[in-house]
């Protein structure tokens, strides 16, 4: 059964894996760690969260789903204890494919899987009709273990199972009878009988002990009726039939001689080969029942664990961070062609990971769009004002959308990407070959060949070299190349320069990228992180800097005359 609920079942949308350089620079890794200390279940959130799609309908599905499960923690919550359960499950499938199990044990191992399923079909599809749900999705799953329970006789299977099952989880223990030779070594190795109780092991030991003490209480008569007296039956086994069994029907099968030449153990030997004899009957009986129900166990459930851990771990996230006075919202779709961005007190989820975790952090939003008024920003202001953060929020706030999640926003209203591609500064390890300025060049041209104009670009600091007129000069050609492509791109900057005469490039330059100077601000010196269009500011954060701090001309010269 093809089902997900990640995306419909009749889709056909393409995924691109998000380039390793934007996963660290978006940073997913702290990011899933916030979610879940389980190292499995940041491995699959991350793996998740990385496959991005820009398909409309995937995107709504997943919408819709994350919306429902946000709105019903009580099924959230019931879900969470379906995981354990669906773990199990998992556990077991790996268990039934380990070559070295027996057959036995296979059988019993198969038959809890499907008991498993059962029960988790029953209890899902209690939750799903329980509350209130409205996205196609859950409504799908609903339907499919609605259909699960009410057509494959569920009652009827666990009669079965558990039948199937009674003999074997009454069998706790055999009993042996191993013939020896002079120096008491193990030559001859029988069955006597098969019990219901687990042998106390000192008492064992000591029954044994005892009778190698006492030589008048050795047993001197032959055959199986009296060696039995070494370890009476259980009343409770007797009553199952299973030291009957054991006895009367394959105790002559079940002597077993050991070799010489080889050294092999008897006893060894036997205790390897019995119990397939002794629960020869529990077989046929388990496999009979297994044939019937064979064909229910499609395990469906099992696939979706990654899938509704991702869910919940993100549902229950959001959550908190809004029961802490945060806003967010869920993303509205816009048609991908438009390549079009609208939101409203957009801010860092970054930012919102740390206010819960109780750093002291005033989260400033801001209002900001893609659209025919820009598309390519050329953002600049003071160091430490907001722009890798703000340029970082943008990409965040893509992912999370396009994965169904709610963003860090007021509201969100957006034209999905095809990938998000980013330029943040490189390791100085990995610039010793090309230099810095020849190794960023070479990761630009790189983003060049693969981006679309559906694509997000976000740089940060790109070619910042020392010498500002080559950083300059590469600059403008490639925001050139940004507007012809029509991509939709921050590029937050220290070169004030290369957001001036916009106008002129947006003329000159062929493309459908409008470009636009983005600044961050400071009020009165202080740093505000409120983003805004305006022409790149220059001296007038310096002269806000020096207001503040009293280091004009006109300050120094009145402070020094006060003295």
């Amino acid at each position: 059964m093809d089902f997900s609920l990640l995306h419909p079942s009749d889709s056909s949308a393409k995924y691109k894996l998000l380039p390793p350089q934007a996963v660290n620079d978006l940073s997913i890794d702290y990011i899933c760690s916030a979610l879940t200390d389980d190292a499995f279940e940041r491995g699959s959130l991350k793996n998740l969260m990385i496959n991005l799609t820009s398909d409309k309908d995937v995107i709504q599905y997943r919408c819709d789903i994350f919306d429902d499960l946000y709105k019903n923690p009580s099924l959230r919550a019931d879900l969470e204890k379906l995981l354990a359960t669906l773990g199990d499950l998992r556990e077991l499938e790996k268990f039934k494919k380990d070559t070295e199990a027996s057959d036995i044990w296979s059988l019993i191992n198969r038959l809890r899987e499907i008991d498993g399923y059962v029960d988790c079909i029953t209890q899902m599809k209690t939750s799903l009709e329980n509350f209130d749900i409205s996205s196609a999705g859950l409504i799908e799953l609903r339907k499919i273990v609605t259909n699960i329970h009410d057509n494959s006789g569920f009652p009827e299977i666990k009669k079965d199972i558990q039948e199937a099952l009674k003999l074997a989880r009454h069998i706790r223990s055999i009993t042996l009878g191993v013939n020896l030779d002079d120096m008491l070594r193990p030559v001859e190795a029988g069955i006597i009988s098969v019990n219901s109780f687990v042998i106390a092991e000192v008492g064992i030991l000591k029954n044994f002990m005892d009778r190698l003490s006492k030589t008048e209480d050795l047993n001197d008569t032959p055959g199986f009726a009296s060696i039995r007296n070494f370890h009476a039956q259980n009343p409770s086994s007797v009553k199952l039939g299973l030291a009957g069994v054991a006895v009367s029907e394959i105790r002559d099968a079940n002597i077993y001689t050991g070799d010489s030449a080889t050294g092999e153990d008897a006893l060894s030997k036997n205790l390897t080969k019995t119990v397939t004899a002794i629960v020869k009957k529990i077989v046929k009986s388990l496999k009979d029942t297994l044939h019937k129900y064979v064909s229910i166990s499609g395990f469906t459930l099992v696939s979706l664990v990654p899938e509704i851990i991702f869910y919940i771990r993100w549902a229950d996230y959001i959550s908190k961070l809004q029961d802490e006075g945060l806003v967010l919202c869920k993303p509205e779709i816009l048609p991908t062609k438009n390549r079009e961005l609208f939101a409203k007190d957009l801010y860092n989820m970054k930012l919102a990971i740390k206010t819960h975790s109780g750093e002291k952090i005033e989260i400033i939003g801001n209002d900001f769009e893609f659209s025919d008024k820009a598309r390519i920003y050329i953002m600049t202001g003071p160091n430490r004002g907001g722009k890798t953060t703000f340029t970082q929020a943008v990409g965040l706030a893509f992912l999370l959308a396009q994965n169904g999640i709610y963003v860090p926003a007021k509201s969100f209203s957006f034209s999905p990407c095809d990938s998000i591609y980013t330029h943040f500064p490189a390791d100085e390890n990995e610039t010793v070959d090309l230099g810095r300025l020849g190794e960023e060049s070479k990761r630009i041209a790189e983003i060049f060949k693969v981006a679309t104009d559906e694509s997000l670009l976000l740089f940060n600091e790109s070619l910042a070299t020392t010498n500002v007129s080559e950083g300059l000069y590469i600059a403008k050609d490639v925001v050139k190349s940004m507007r012809y492509f029509g991509t939709r791109t921050i590029f937050n900057t220290h070169m004030h320069e290369l957001a001036r005469n916009l106008d002129i490039l947006n003329t000159e330059t062929e493309g459908t990228s409008r470009v636009e100077s983005l600044i961050t601000g400071v009020d009165h010196g202080v740093r505000s992180f409120k983003v805004s269009i305006a022409p790149p500011q220059g001296v007038s954060y310096a002269r806000d800097i020096a207001i503040k701090y009293g280091v004009t001309f006109s300050q120094i010269v009145e402070a020094r005359r006060e003295e």
